[in-house]
C-alpha cells in the first residue's frame, strides 16, 4: 500500500504528524494530477471551510453541498471530484469510479434537480500545487506518507477530523503508531 517514493494519479498523500504548513496540517491530499516533469495538482480532502456551495453560486439554491478548502493556490476557482458520471458524463478519471471536474452547467441542472447525493461529491474552493520536481523533493525529505491502494470511498467520509489518522492506520502497521501523535509535539 505504501511506496515512498511512487505518488501517482489518484494517490493520497498524507502530511507527517508534525508538518509546520498550517495549509496542510493533518491533512489528506488526493493526486487528482501528477509528472514529475511538469509538476501535480491536489486536493486536501479533509479541512472543511464555512461556506456551502449555494453561498458562492446564487444559481443553485439547493446546493447543500460543503465546500472544503482544496489549498493555497487558486481560491477563486471551485474543483470538484465524483463518483457519479453515470449521470454528468464528464471528468478525468482519477482512479476507478472517481472523476475529477467535468461539465459544470450539467452539474448545476443535476444539483438543482437534486439528481446528485452529498456522498457522491466533494467541492473545493482552490486546490494545491506542486511544481516539476517539487513533490519528490518533498517526499525525501520525509513530508508525506503516500497511500496508492484505497477505497476511493473514503474520499468522501464525513469524519473529516479522524480522516488523517484512518488514512495513516490503512497504511499498516508500520506506521500506525504515527496516527497517535499529538498535533504538538510540546503536548507529549
Amino acid at each position: 500500500m505504501l511506496s515512498n517514493f511512487n505518488p501517482q494519479q489518484g494517490s493520497l498523500l498524507l502530511s507527517e504528524p508534525f508538518m509546520l504548513d498550517p495549509n496542510f496540517q493533518r491533512s489528506v491530499v488526493l493526486l487528482c494530477e501528477h509528472s514529475d516533469e511538469d509538476g501535480s495538482v491536489g486536493l486536501v480532502l479533509n479541512q472543511p471551510s464555512s461556506l456551502l456551495l449555494k453561498d458562492v453560486m446564487s444559481d443553485m439554491p439547493n446546493a447543500e453541498y460543503q465546500l472544503f478548502v482544496g489549498g493555497p493556490v487558486g481560491q477563486d476557482s471551485i474543483q470538484f471530484i465524483h463518483k457519479c458520471y453515470d449521470r454528468l458524463n464528464s471528468g478525468i478519471e482519477i482512479k476507478e469510479n472517481l472523476f475529477w471536474g467535468g461539465n459544470f452547467e450539467a452539474l448545476k441542472l443535476l444539483i438543482n434537480d437534486r439528481a446528485i447525493g452529498l456522498e457522491e461529491i466533494k467541492f473545493f474552493i482552490g486546490y494545491s500545487g506542486w511544481s516539476g520536481g517539487q513533490l519528490n523533493k518533498e517526499l525525501k525529505e520525509n513530508t508525506w506518507m503516500i497511500g496508492n491502494s484505497f477505497d476511493p470511498d473514503i474520499v468522501f467520509v464525513n469524519d473529516e477530523e479522524n480522516l488523517w489518522k484512518e488514512a495513516v492506520i490503512s497504511l499498516g502497521p508500520r506506521y500506525a503508531h504515527v496516527a497517535g501523535f499529538p498535533q504538538n509535539p510540546m503536548w507529549n
